[in-house]
């Protein structure tokens, strides 16, 4: 306001106040100095109207102003994608020449006790979503400077975008029985990638584990999602108007994939005949990756020993899962009947491995050994724990699958040693499964 007042005293001349006894000066309209001089009113019209804008001006620059890119931006929709995560689609490999069936070769089963100690033999669609925003300006594909962080509930997610290029990366929300995560995501080294893993367990890795003495916890599922370069540009070009929401959506190209991938082993037990008490309840599979790139999908090349849990049935009839899923049928035929180790275990996958983007076992470059173990409590008292060989399982269930061992206890001599581990024995794998004999 000072500035409209000093333009005021400057068109007005000095302010002096009137004798009473001095004369009235005529007020000429010829006179420019007069007061009523029409272009002296017009002037100082104009005059007031510039102060009184630059005294607005002044006044709202005291706020400090936003980055002039936020006023070039838009409030759009972007929906997320959808996949079917049933094991029969995920798993689709092509070395089968009929196509592989898992439920073929699961003879373990999965019943209510599985799925209060395990959770779901598959995996669960995931309905909340993490997901992380990164702005490259008028570059695509440029590195990361910056993040925004939103969480996502359902299949959709309304935000403003400035005008330019845009990396979205997703990944689940994760949840489990007992409420504990094991998973621990790294977003602090890298702006340009998420690296997920886990913590070493108190299990003792006793086979292949050349960097780690300790078995690692298994992680739980994780799908992600990641796609780059995507425009927001000025005529929403890729977008279509919803009249319905009232907002510019798009659906993303990127496909919603599991990057962890779940194993379902199972050792079966013919001729047991009760020698084979019970199990400890722990396994574990070695050989694995130790981490993986949410971005990419791609594993680290640290190689690990998993820990998972196991849980011993007896006196099963030997059907596949494809026949007990509903239920065990009352007639089952003169099927033989067997005690079966089974459990669930979910991998980072195999070391420096991307198993969505392979897809043939000839494309699999795994360079580990896969040992899985599982310790036995014999009749006796004692115990030991057997290892078995599933390299060559592993690599051609490249993302997930049965993982089958067979031994026929006729052929175990029981320990005699009280306490402790009586023996431990390594059992090679024959090509595909089989029965494993072998002298201790």
């Amino acid at each position: 306001m000072k500035k409209l007042f000093s333009c005021l005293r400057c068109w007005m001349g000095p302010i002096r106040p009137m004798s009473p006894m001095s004369p009235m000066r005529p007020m000429s309209p010829m006179n420019p100095m007069s007061p009523m001089n029409p272009m002296r009113l017009i002037s100082l019209a104009v005059v007031l109207l510039f102060a009184l804008h630059s005294s607005l001006f002044t006044l709202q620059s005291c706020s400090p102003e936003p980055p002039l890119h936020l006023y070039d931006a838009q409030e759009v929709m972007m929906d997320l994608p959808i996949i079917d995560l049933e094991l029969d689609v995920y798993w689709d490999y092509n070395d089968y020449g009929d196509g592989y069936d898992w439920q073929d070769e699961w003879y373990y089963g999965w019943d209510d006790s599985d799925r209060r100690i395990f959770g779901e033999l598959g995996y669960a669609e995931p309905t909340v979503f993490n997901l992380r925003r990164y702005y490259t300006g008028i570059t695509p594909l440029a590195p990361h400077t910056g993040v925004v962080v939103n969480t996502v509930e359902g299949r959709h997610y309304q935000g403003r975008y400035d005008w330019g290029f845009w990396d979205l990366l997703v990944w689940n929300r994760i949840s489990t029985i007992d409420g504990v995560q094991s998973l621990v995501f790294d977003e602090q080294t890298s702006l340009d990638s998420v690296v997920a893993r886990t913590n070493e367990s108190m299990q003792t890795a006793r086979y292949h584990a050349p960097k780690y003495t300790r078995s690692f916890y298994a992680p739980e599922p994780l799908f992600s999602a990641y796609e780059r370069g995507i425009e927001v540009n000025r005529n929403l070009d890729s977008f279509t108007y919803d009249t319905e929401r009232k907002v510019w959506t798009r659906k993303l190209n990127m496909m919603l994939l599991p990057i962890t991938y779940i194993y379902l082993t199972q050792v079966i037990l013919h001729h047991n005949k009760g020698r084979i008490a019970a199990i400890d309840g722990s396994s574990n599979l070695s050989g694995m990756a130790r981490t993986t790139t949410v971005n990419t999908g791609i594993a680290g090349q640290d190689a690990i020993t998993v820990y998972y849990n196991s849980r011993m049935k007896r006196e099963c009839p030997l059907l596949p899962y494809k026949v007990t899923a509903n239920g065990m049928p009352e007639n089952y035929g003169n099927v033989e009947i067997v005690d079966i180790i089974g459990g669930r275990l979910v991998t980072f996958g195999m070391c420096n491995q991307a198993p969505n983007t392979i897809r043939s076992r000839s494309e699999v470059t795994d360079g580990q050994r896969h040992y899985m173990d599982v310790t036995m409590q014999f009749n006796n008292g004692t115990d030991s724990t057997f290892v078995f060989d599933v390299t060559e399982q592993v690599r051609k269930r490249y993302k997930g699958g049965v993982i089958t061992v067979e031994l026929d206890v006729d052929t175990i001599s029981i320990p005699t040693r009280s306490g402790g581990s009586g023996f431990d024995a390594v059992v090679e794998e024959t090509k595909d499964g089989g029965t494993h004999e072998f002298d201790i």
